[in-house]
C-alpha cells in the first residue's frame, strides 16, 4: 500500500518503557511502542502502533498503522493497515483496510466511503422543443 510522505515523519513518540492511562489527543504522526489504555484521537493524524506496543483503547484517527497489539474499536477516516506481527482484537471501521498475511484480526470490519460532497450531474436533452416534457429521470 502506498504511504503518504507526511506519515513518515513522527512528531510524537511513546517509548517502550512508557505507560499511559487516559486520553491522548495529537496532530501529525504518533508512534506508540509502550502501553496505552484509554483513548487515542486525532482529527487528521496518523497513529503507528509498534511491534512491542500494547494498546487497549478506542482509536479515532485519520490513518492507523498497526504492527503490535491493539484491543478496542478503531475508526479511521482514511485507512487502517495491519502488518505482522500485528494483532487487532475489536471492531475496525475505515473506507480502506489492509491486513497483511501473518497479521491477526478478530472482530468486525466495516468499510464505508465518506459521504461525497459532489453534486449530482444534471441531465440535458438536446433538440427538445420548449415546453415539452422529457422522459429522462
Amino acid at each position: 500500500m502506498k504511504k503518504d510522505k507526511g506519515s513518515d515523519r513522527i512528531s510524537t513518540f511513546i517509548g517502550a518503557d512508557a505507560s499511559i492511562d487516559g486520553t491522548i489527543e495529537f496532530r501529525g504522526t504518533i508512534r506508540v511502542d509502550g502501553s496505552v489504555k484509554g483513548k487515542i484521537s486525532s482529527s487528521s493524524g496518523t497513529v503507528v502502533v509498534g511491534e512491542k506496543a500494547v494498546v487497549n483503547a478506542e482509536v479515532n484517527v485519520n490513518v492507523a498503522v498497526i504492527m503490535g497489539e491493539l484491543n478496542g474499536t478503531v475508526n479511521a477516516r482514511e485507512r487502517i493497515e495491519v502488518y505482522p506481527p500485528g494483532r487487532v482484537g475489536g471492531d475496525i471501521h475505515a473506507p480502506v483496510i489492509s491486513i497483511e498475511p501473518g497479521a491477526i484480526f478478530n472482530g468486525n470490519c466495516e468499510m464505508k466511503k465518506q459521504p461525497s460532497q459532489a453534486v449530482k450531474p444534471a441531465f440535458f436533452v438536446k433538440n427538445q422543443p420548449p415546453g415539452e416534457k422529457s422522459n429522462v429521470k
